[in-house]
């Protein structure tokens, strides 16, 4: 992210709150055979995540059933995953991705990257308490805090151009230990120290010398360091582009990324690849799967 940048989010808290009608009217919403899905999308893709949750206690207070089971009785495909999706809390929802992600027999790394270089120390912390992934994702919750260090980051960066030259297994183990866990200040340092040691983006030398997911990791983190939204802007333009519209990736990054900074990531991918993100949803997308994007997007006729 550009140094001071401000970023924003697609959803915010709805002004004039009331839990009990919004409820009630799921409840009726979800009555029947043939759901009213608009009332689904109007309600849930419009309040923040911390409302859902009260909407949800609410429900169940009211109709003695969990709203996230009903939805998933109710609903079907993608657009079951988005309306589920969004009743989970953040660190939940995180949670669950990265179980599914390592569920069964072939592992899905590009979430297990995905999620695992974007998350800060405390996003992390509250995903391991959440689904108990203590062990899985240990390693990824050390980064220290806010301090940088001039005199460090120019060894940093000298171990980290070495880690590109020899490339043993010791040096791949240096160079993680340093981009999963130095600060996020320590390693802006790092970079530049890297650059003016080598001549080179840290990035480029990765890709020079790795190849592989231990590669896509390191560049994750790096990119995720230099700017976030830049990262989940490429992210989606590659799930909606080179891999034929990869649904599960574009509803975790709009439902997890909505209260943070999908508004600037909107911004980056316009900048970045031409054509605004509403653009690319409203042609590979249909429906009322379609209107779920579009809605958590915040998307209107200027980003057509």
């Amino acid at each position: 992210m550009f140094c001071g940048e401000y970023v924003q989010g697609t959803i915010f808290p709805a002004p004039n709150f009331n839990p009990m009608m919004d409820a009630q009217m799921l409840g009726g919403a979800l009555q029947g055979f043939d759901c009213n899905k608009d009332m689904l999308i109007d309600i849930l893709t419009q309040r923040s995540n911390a409302q859902r949750q009260m909407i949800a206690g609410t429900y169940q207070s009211m109709y003695g059933r969990d709203l996230i089971s009903v939805l998933k009785e109710q609903l079907s495909s993608h657009f079951k995953e988005v309306m589920v999706g969004l009743m989970y809390p953040p660190p939940s929802y995180d949670a669950h991705e990265l179980w599914h992600a390592m569920k069964g027999p072939g592992t899905d790394e590009n979430c297990l990257i995905e999620i695992l270089a974007s998350r800060t120390n405390g996003e992390i912390f509250q995903m391991r308490e959440a689904y108990c992934l203590r062990k899985e994702i240990h390693k990824y919750a050390n980064r220290e805090e806010g301090y940088s260090d001039p005199a460090m980051a120019a060894q940093d960066a000298m171990v980290l151009w070495e880690a590109c030259q020899q490339k043993t297994g010791e040096h791949k183990t240096m160079m993680q230990m340093i981009l999963c866990n130095k600060s996020y200040p320590q390693l802006w340092l790092v970079f530049q120290e890297f650059q003016n040691i080598s001549g080179q983006d840290l990035v480029d030398a990765i890709n020079d010398c790795y190849d592989g997911y231990f590669q896509e990791l390191l560049v994750a983190i790096v990119r995720c360091i230099q700017d976030k939204p830049s990262y989940f802007a490429y992210k989606l333009y590659r799930a909606i582009h080179d891999f034929g519209f990869h649904n599960k990736t574009v509803i975790r990054i709009l439902i997890a990324r909505s209260e943070i900074d999908l508004m600037t990531i909107r911004k980056r991918y316009k900048e970045r690849f031409g054509k605004s993100l509403f653009h690319d949803i409203k042609n590979f997308a249909s429906g009322h799967y379609e209107k779920a994007l579009l809605a958590i997007c915040a998307g209107d006729v200027e980003d057509y």
